[in-house]
């Protein structure tokens, strides 16, 4: 069940309230007006909207209390929005009768404030609940995050680190320099996946980036080509990226572009920003009878899509292509400066 749906439930609640209200202050059916019913229907869901609408305001910042703190706190806030409500529909109210709000009376301000406020309490109780469930939503969102992302720690190294050590082993005693710039590389890049897949610069996201590439490039040699095309390099230190987001995608291009082919193949990277949206593309060629294959690796990019929707949202943009015998993976996301 979706945000969407327990908003709408607290709506649909809320109307029922209004109508319950209404009925009360008329005492029966036969003097119930529905200029009445309306009233309170109108009332109460601007109080909602406006509760929800603080709420996203204040939602991280509410984030970092707990959750007594921050049901106190948002009680509070709707019967602030409760008690201003009441007073400036009292004032336009007045203003309607009389024009100006001349020999205005203090009880002419206040009036009904401490009856809507005793509304307010009712009101809460459902806030509350949808406070609740938001915030196990939220929490249940994040553990299937996590989940997904171990997954595909899990996915993707097997057998990288099977292939890798054993050129190692076969590099150490025909060239132990680059078995150990090797060794050196791999130790870098499993210290990165093991750390909270966090953000990071893209600088240093393309440098792991390149250190993955080199130990490829040692157990493929040729047959590996890859064109980095990075137009503002002096820009990737002020943008950020959740960890360990480019290697995957680079590692799938491999393997289904390099490793299933028999002629050289090229990667082409293709890392852009502009004004404030970062633009990737990844471009590997492919055989046309193995996309079926490459339809069942796609775990993979739907992880790394998840996370970049996590941090960035809708401007998240991710898409793959497969036609002329080349597979393009596409990311765009918008950042902001810090």
């Amino acid at each position: 069940m979706g945000h969407g749906q327990y908003l709408l439930e607290l709506f649909i609640a809320s109307n029922v309230l209004a109508f319950l209200l209404a009925l009360a202050e008329a005492q029966s059916w036969s003097n119930l007006n529905f200029g009445h019913v309306l009233a309170y229907i109108l009332y109460i869901n601007w109080i909602l909207l406006a509760f929800a609408a603080f709420q996203d305001i204040f939602q991280k910042r509410l984030s970092e209390y707990s959750y007594f703190s921050a049901a106190i706190f948002s009680f509070i806030l709707l019967q602030t929005i409760v008690f201003c409500t009441t007073v400036v529909l009292n004032l336009l109210g007045f203003i309607g009768s009389h024009i100006s709000l001349q020999n205005i009376s203090v009880d002419q301000i206040f009036h009904n404030v401490i009856l809507h406020l005793s509304y307010g309490v009712l009101l809460g109780a459902f806030c509350l609940r949808y406070m609740y469930i938001r915030e196990q939503s939220v929490l249940q969102q994040n553990s299937e995050l996590n989940a997904r992302v171990q997954a595909m720690q899990a996915r993707i190294h097997p057998h990288f680190l099977f292939n890798s050590l054993n050129s190692v082993v076969s590099l150490i005693a025909i060239d132990p320099d680059k078995a150990e710039q090797m060794l050196i590389d791999l130790s870098k890049l499993f210290r990165a996946s093991l750390q909270e897949l966090k953000l990071v610069t893209l600088k240093e996201e393309v440098e792991l980036s390149k250190q993955y590439i080199a130990i490829e490039q040692i157990r493929l040699g040729d047959r590996l080509k890859v064109e980095w095309n990075i137009p503002h390099p002096e820009l990737l230190g002020q943008v950020k990226i959740p960890l360990l987001t480019l290697q995957p995608l680079i590692e799938n291009s491999i393997f289904h572009g390099v490793e299933k082919k028999i002629i050289d193949a090229k990667i082409g990277i293709l890392v852009e920003i502009l004004q404030n949206q970062v633009n990737i593309v990844i471009t590997n060629p492919f055989l046309q009878d193995r996309i079926k294959v490459r339809e069942g690796h796609g775990i993979a990019l739907e992880n790394v899509k998840q996370r970049l929707k996590a941090h960035f949202g809708d401007s998240v943009y991710f898409r793959n292509y497969a036609g002329n015998g080349l597979f393009t993976t596409v990311i765009q996301y918008q950042y902001k400066n810090r």
